[in-house]
């Protein structure tokens, strides 16, 4: 009887020490801290809001927590006037750590001036942010970062059906977000804020689709919504105009790796573009409409050119019917260096196991940015910031399969813009991004608006960069600057209504 009761009071202990040590992000939290920095020469202090704010069901319950990072400048007097910025990442599944600590927060990565890792791994100072204009909200979507699902009311985790449903795809994402919003705005009285949007990659599906929902859901009007490295936003581009709008990436990589030939080489690459997108658009494009209709000439000459901007043999052209796929040409343009290029960002470089092969064996800039981030994100959090969790951050978390079908989220941006005549859009591109290529993000922006009546309120700038151009020291400055000049553009002169 002495070893029953004890062994079943060894059980009884072991289940509450599992129970003591479980792992749980709180539902509801906030930890602030008090900070100074120095934005293009000017001192002054801000606040940094770290926590969770739950995401509720129609009844009022709490179905998750999404972490978040709110930065405010503490020496403002009019909130009303201070403009809001809500800055989401991509992936889908992708933490908000990107343009957090490498782009327009306080702080970025610890990093050389191209952008590569450095130890000791951390942060510093960002000279360049526009919190000097703006206040930030970074955002982690569920699963993400620091935000988790929560059990349902019966104590019980929602199935992977319905987390689906309620979290995964395009449209449940953006509409629980919008609430998630509207939440943050009340708590945080920001309603009278001029109000922007900013996404990066996956994000920008996410804030173009939140552009209308914010308006005809939650009955918020924005001034602007930033796309970084935008998707396609559900604008079709297949078959030909997505084969054709790779050649302009293709020439800036070839330009960046010194593959052109010398004619070509030693022009700048901004002398080069403009020439390769006339090509593309006049006669790249036409060429592979006409599929086996083309004239052996025609195709002859077409692939000459097209091999003499993407860097690559006449054979390799011919051979790929003029329609070249990105990993063959992150694997063809440096094979005789026994090097491929990367796909957010080619500047960077692998090496496979074979040179043989038609797509690369890793992602070369993938690797080194996470070699970066992940260190930095984990220490800033908890060391700077003073959040302390024994969650694990997720850089990239488990939100797969994700639901894609009936995205709208252009048309939805378009949309928007008619409705709200305050509402103007930016793109950002780099130049050397292979996965959402600068090409085709001007390419939406002219098929966001067929009718030309709000091109006006586009804008599109590059970069010398790759996806997260930010990283390069350069375009640090220069995409933050381009940042603050929309936001202070977007902001309206007293008295002038929005009406057409």
């Amino acid at each position: 009887m002495k070893f029953s009761t004890a062994f079943a009071v060894l059980l009884l202990l072991g289940c509450t020490l599992v129970q003591a040590t479980e792992r749980q992000i709180e539902i509801d939290s906030k930890v602030v801290t008090e900070h100074k920095t120095e934005v293009k020469g000017k001192r002054f202090s801000y606040s940094a809001t770290t926590g969770t704010q739950p995401v509720w069901d129609d009844e009022g319950n709490p179905t998750a927590t999404l972490f978040y990072t709110y930065y405010q400048r503490t020496d403002i007097k009019d909130r009303a006037k201070r403009p809001l910025l809500i800055s989401f990442n991509g992936g889908p599944g992708s933490a908000s750590v990107w343009m957090h600590v490498a782009y327009t927060g306080p702080k970025v990565l610890n990093v050389d001036d191209e952008g590569y890792p450095l130890q000791p791994y951390g942060v510093k100072t960002n000279p360049y942010s526009v919190l000097d204009v703006a206040d930030i909200v970074f955002v982690n979507p569920v699963n993400t970062g620091y935000s988790r699902v929560l059990p349902g009311k019966d104590g019980k985790m929602p199935g992977k059906d319905q987390q689906q449903k309620m979290f995964f795809g395009v449209n449940a994402d953006v509409k629980y977000l919008a609430e998630w919003i509207n939440t943050f705005v009340t708590r945080n009285e920001r309603w009278q804020s001029p109000k922007f949007l900013i996404g990066e990659s996956y994000g920008t599906t996410r804030v173009s689709g939140l552009a209308l929902a914010l308006q005809n859901q939650q009955w918020m009007y924005l001034n602007g919504v930033v796309l970084v490295s935008p998707t396609d936003l559900g604008i079709s581009r297949d078959g030909p105009v997505k084969a054709a709008n790779r050649l302009p990436y293709f020439a800036a990589t070839a330009w960046y790796h010194n593959k052109l030939a010398s004619e070509l080489q030693q022009k700048d690459l901004y002398d080069i573009l403009p020439q390769v997108e006339d090509f593309t658009l006049n006669q790249y494009l036409p060429a592979l409409a006409k599929g086996n209709a083309i004239s052996s000439e025609e195709k002859q000459r077409i692939a000459k050119q097209v091999a003499s901007y993407a860097g690559l043999s006449l054979e390799a052209v011919l051979q790929n019917n003029l329609d070249i796929p990105t990993s063959y040409f992150w694997k063809e343009l440096l094979r005789d260096r026994g090097q491929t290029v990367g796909r957010l960002d080619s500047r960077y470089l692998g090496i496979d196991k074979r040179d043989a092969g038609e797509r690369p064996d890793y992602n070369a800039e993938l690797t080194s940015w996470l070699h970066s981030f992940t260190p930095a994100i984990n220490h800033y959090i908890r060391n700077e910031l003073n959040y302390k969790t024994d969650i694990k951050y997720n850089m990239f978390g488990p939100v797969h399969p994700w639901d894609r079908s009936d995205d709208n989220t252009g048309e939805n941006l378009r949309q928007a813009m008619a409705q709200n005549p305050y509402l103007k859009v930016l793109t950002q591109s780099g130049y050397y991004d292979g996965a959402t290529n600068y090409f085709d993000g001007k390419y939406n922006m002219w098929q966001l608006d067929p009718s030309g009546k709000m091109k006006h309120r586009l804008s599109f700038k590059g970069y010398r960069s790759g996806h997260m151009m930010y990283l390069r020291a350069e375009d640090l400055q220069k995409s933050n600057d381009d940042l603050r000049e929309f936001i202070l553009g977007a902001l309206p002169a007293a008295g002038v209504a929005a009406k057409y």
